[in-house]
């Protein structure tokens, strides 16, 4: 036993007077996305009360206190870079310690969700994270294969951003990409739009929808806050978009449908002559079906925009489109997580509903505006 022990320890005290063996430590150089650019902010030219807030600085006190403090979270908001790094890393700070919420996970809430666009030009998935604190720093991808590439890079959904850094290994070509100048598709409405209860940022409609038209996104939707104000109304109507989306019935009845629809299309018709305006229907509940009650609530919300929305039209509104809710999340009580807010598979089906509406807007907004 004796002889063992000395044999041991000789062994360690040889191990430890031998060089160690050479290790690579690599170094990651950070870039602030400030520095050129966030889609997905609007109101570039206003000042703000933090960067990646949604709403600019002039809008405290004039929208409710609660659509201001929502306004605060990144939904919507994307930062794109071209690398060739082999290597992704991220590290950002959040503005609430609340990661997650008991329907929607900590990924969507308050994490980072990353794409990339393949050699055919097509976005795909990537890498996401899984949040565990305040503050984070992660590597969101790693052994890539060799390639210059356009990467995006999804912001929390239900959390805001103090800040954000993005690194790539030392010696990696990186550059950050300025917002593109095409008009951007607006979204104005309630907890949906905002992306519950989505299971990573880049699955929320709105995102998928910027993807496959391959633009610009601002996302206004407020958590059970989307009830068609028009001190929001007024804001939308200073932004230069391709197309509205007012998707606010989740968070209305049908009296104030009534009373709130014609006179938001209006101011926002107003300022914008041309700009389509797409007047979206609430979803069913997935469980209405059971629930009588919920099944008259939605018939009632849905006759309400209809007869406004022909009033509208009747009255010489041009350029208004109209979406059906009946659809939006299938049929078979799959589409949501709590009846209400859709999952993953819901925001698929809801992104395929809303999908040749936007285009025939877009398309004759384009063709007119040539």
């Amino acid at each position: 036993m004796e002889n063992y022990l000395r044999a041991t320890i000789a062994c360690i005290l040889l191990a430890i007077t031998l060089p160690a063996k050479a290790q690579t430590t690599v170094n990651i150089v950070w870039h602030d996305p400030s520095e050129w650019g966030v889609e997905g902010r609007g109101w570039e030219q206003e000042a703000r009360k933090r960067w990646y807030d949604r709403l600019p600085a002039k809008a405290e006190g004039v929208v409710t206190d609660a659509v201001w403090n929502l306004s605060r979270h990144s939904a919507g908001m994307m930062v794109r870079f071209q690398t060739d790094a082999s290597s992704i890393h991220a590290q950002w700070k959040l503005l609430s310690s609340n990661l997650a919420m008991p329907h929607m996970p900590a990924s969507g809430v308050s994490g980072l969700d990353l794409y990339a666009r393949d050699e055919s030009g097509n976005w795909r998935w990537a890498a996401a994270t899984r949040p565990n604190a305040q503050s984070m720093e992660v590597k969101l991808l790693g052994n890539i294969k060799p390639g210059l590439r356009e990467y995006a890079l999804y912001l929390p959904l239900y959390n805001g951003c103090e800040s954000l850094e993005i690194g790539v290994p030392e010696g990696a070509s990186f550059k950050g990409l300025t917002p593109r100048q095409s008009k951007p598709i607006v979204f104005y409405g309630t907890s949906i739009t905002h992306g519950a209860c989505a299971s990573r940022p880049g699955m929320a409609h709105p995102a998928i929808l910027g993807r496959r038209f391959d633009r610009p996104v601002i996302n206004l939707g407020f958590s059970g806050n989307g009830r068609m104000h028009k001190e929001v109304g007024g804001l939308i109507a200073e932004l230069s978009a391709g197309v509205i989306i007012i998707d606010c019935l989740p968070n209305m009845n049908a009296e104030s449908v009534s009373e709130k629809t014609i006179p938001l299309v209006k101011q926002l018709r107003t300022a914008q002559p041309n700009t389509p305006i797409i007047l979206v229907e609430d979803r069913r509940f997935t469980n209405s079906w059971l629930q009588p009650k919920k099944e008259a609530f939605h018939d009632a919300n849905h006759t309400a925009l209809r007869h406004a929305y022909t009033e509208l039209k009747t009255s010489g509104i041009t350029n208004l489109f109209y979406i059906p809710g009946d659809d939006l999340l299938g049929h078979d009580a799959e589409g949501a997580t709590d009846a209400s807010h859709p999952n993953d598979l819901g925001f698929m089906r809801q992104a395929n509903i809303f999908e040749p509406v936007i285009r025939e807007a877009l398309r004759l907004f384009d063709s007119t505006s040539e």
